[in-house]
């Protein structure tokens, strides 16, 4: 940080030759100590948990079957999907990919088949067709006379097979949150129907409307089963459950349990600033899971308590879609010239959250970001703040941390430091060099 002094006489400020900088906290890394195993082989578990269905017993050979794929970066999800995708083909069915996904892809057909591509779901590796498209039909109505909408391949299908995570939303709470539920209304609906439900989510409640929906969905529409999915806290895959749709309201609850308690969390509850290297909607549908860094508006005052959020970029699956940056308090340059604006706008109009599209304060170096937010934390010298950095909220085996953490990591036994403290990293540009 320059310092502005007046060695004229003139009364006006001018500045130094040598440029003086905040002393920043050193910082160490640690590892967090797995808490839940991860699943061997999840395409195995796939193969077991359908086997367990009479699936043959609904099936007819020749039916085809839609198999929904979402824009989150699920872990695994290529080999979750084929491995679905062969059981079904080896029932006699014809199976097919449909991206079901709002908005996303900037709503266009094009932008969610590249999604899906993008995750190694190719027509190629999974040896069927792909059909994107944004149109839907509208099915019936609700009991408080809201139209459903249907992605039409989906419909055009014998069977529609929906995979999902099951995990905590970021924006509501309720007994279901995002998973098979919101993968029916909020993916299958498309951009239409996306639009339309997260105005109602607002006037009578997410979790009200998000089982009122899917009721008709599930009443209309040939839902064939469900392929749950609940992730580790360190980004792996953790259980697999495959459902009949008479028993998804019954199973996503405890299975939204189990993902809560599974949720990753920061080694520590609170921190005067945090780092995140970058977000993206392969992340979480705010970019940051706002779960993880205390900033659900669904739950004020749970989670850590996190005074400054500095954000470093996007990540190269998010498309330029920056929706969540409003979380933050501060970001790099480099975030805001890597934007796609029409995609934003589309995403946070679509779900109806004109706050996460908000461009925080940005500069051009890592280093004048972190200047600017230490010196916004409070009243504690610089050196001595509590600061972590991440790579993202869905990697938090690893983190950063300031020295201001050293007694509670030697009260922490699942917490190991794998390098000793030192001054953080900058290259020629002043922006952080990789973990």
């Amino acid at each position: 940080m320059k310092d502005v002094i007046d060695r004229s006489g003139s009364g006006k400020p001018t500045f130094p030759e040598q440029v003086t900088f905040m002393n920043l906290p050193r910082m160490q890394t640690i590892r967090q100590t797995p808490r839940v195993p991860a699943l061997a082989d999840p395409a195995l578990e796939v193969r077991s948990q359908l086997r367990r269905l009479p699936l043959r017993d609904r099936l007819c050979a020749g039916d085809t079957v839609a198999v929904t794929v979402g824009s989150r970066g699920i872990a695994n999800i290529a080999a979750i999907t084929g491995e679905l995708v062969a059981e079904l083909r080896a029932c006699g069915t014809r199976p097919f990919i449909i991206p079901a996904m709002g908005s996303h892809g900037g709503g266009t057909a094009e932008g969610q088949r590249s999604i899906v591509e993008g995750f190694g779901i190719t027509e190629q590796t999974m040896g069927v067709p792909i059909k994107s498209s944004m149109d839907v039909a509208q099915i019936g109505r609700t009991p408080e006379d809201i139209p459903v909408f249907v992605d039409r391949h989906a419909l055009a299908a014998d069977h529609i097979a929906v995979v999902g995570r099951i995990k905590p939303h970021t924006d509501f709470s309720g007994e279901v949150e995002s998973g098979l539920h919101k993968m029916m209304v909020i993916g299958l609906g498309k951009h239409r129907g996306a639009a339309l439900y997260h105005k109602t989510f607002v006037r009578y409640g997410f979790d009200h409307m998000i089982k009122s929906i899917a009721g008709v969905i599930l009443e209309k529409c040939p839902i064939l089963l469900g392929l749950a999915i609940v992730e580790t806290p360190d980004d792996a895959t953790g259980l697999i459950r495959a459902l009949w749709p008479e028993d998804f309201a019954s199973s996503e609850p405890a299975l939204l349990a189990k993902a809560r308690e599974w949720m990753p969390r920061l080694p520590f509850s609170r921190a005067d600033l945090l780092i995140i290297d970058a977000i993206g909607k392969d992340i979480s549908g705010t970019g940051l899971d706002t779960n993880v860094v205390g900033r659900n508006p669904a739950a004020p005052g749970q989670g850590p308590r996190i005074t400054r959020i500095y954000v470093r970029g996007l990540t190269p699956g998010t498309h330029g879609n920056a929706t969540g940056m409003g979380f933050a308090d501060y970001t790099h340059r480099r975030l805001v010239d890597e934007i796609d604006y029409q995609t934003t706008r589309i995403n946070c109009l679509t779900g109806n959250n004109p706050r996460a599209g908000a461009i925080p304060l940005h500069f051009d170096s890592d280093r004048g970001a972190i200047e600017a937010a230490l010196g916004t934390v409070g009243y504690i010298a610089p050196a001595m703040a509590r600061v972590m950095r991440i790579r993202h909220t869905l990697d938090l085996a690893e983190v950063q941390v300031s020295e201001a953490y050293t007694q509670e990591l030697a009260r922490r036994p699942y917490l190991a430091a794998v390098s000793p403290p030192a001054e953080p990293a900058f290259d020629e540009n002043d922006n952080l060099l990789p973990f």
